[in-house]
């Protein structure tokens, strides 16, 4: 007996859709995927090390670094970046908190990267909250942030006319990639030889450590 099209088309289409709602929808901007991918490791901490060789960075090549996702909200990630120090309070430097912020939605979103320094007692370091936002898409894996005219005039005031240029980047994978990375980086604009990375295996979480100070 021939089965119509009609009966078959009818038996077929509770199998698609089914189907087609256990794919999850894809982000609908590089955007989207990037924070998708930032928040993924929230609550996480990773192991970490200085990646570069510039001579300027000398006394922190070979120090044991850990980056903490330490609070997570819909519009904000806040990672706390512990830099071991044997002459600082407790064998660890605590003093350094990345604040990553978005606004807008879709193609619109825009991201800030904040600086919070503190010292060991939690009070505000004179350098602290300084940083750049985006203006443009940039990638689902990376986002760059120049600096803004807020942190110049910080800067400016403060006698830092060498980071007058700074250009911070910001890499990350989702936390299910099996090579999961993620990665902080400096570099000037006017100065093509400055380059600051630090990179951390985010595959193998660790032990999340104490509060970043002031935290």
């Amino acid at each position: 007996m021939q089965i119509p099209l009609s009966a078959i088309a009818a038996l077929a289409l509770p199998s698609l859709l089914a189907a087609c709602a256990s794919v999850p929808d894809a982000p609908a901007s590089p955007q989207e995927a990037y924070w998708s991918a930032l928040s993924s490791h929230c609550g996480k901490a990773y192991a970490g090390r200085l990646a570069t060789q510039d001579a300027r960075d000398a006394d922190w090549a070979g120090k044991p670094m850990i980056a903490h996702w330490a609070d997570c909200s819909d519009g904000r990630i806040a990672i706390a970046f512990h830099v071991a120090d044997e002459d600082a309070h407790g064998g660890w430097n605590r003093s350094r908190t990345w604040i990553l912020t978005r606004t807008g939605s879709g193609a619109d979103t825009r991201f800030t990267l904040k600086h919070d320094h503190r010292h060991a007692d939690g009070a505000a370091d004179a350098v602290t909250f300084y940083g750049g936002a985006t203006d443009e898409a940039g990638s689902a894996g990376a986002q760059d942030f120049p600096v803004d005219a807020e942190s110049i005039a910080l800067f400016t005031r403060e006698g830092l006319d060498v980071s007058l240029t700074n250009v911070w980047r910001v890499e990350v994978d989702p936390a299910s990639a099996s090579d999961a990375a993620f990665a902080y980086q400096l570099t000037r604009a006017n100065d093509p030889t400055r380059l600051f990375r630090v990179e951390f295996d985010a595959s193998d979480p660790v032990s999340p450590p104490p509060p970043a100070w002031g935290w």
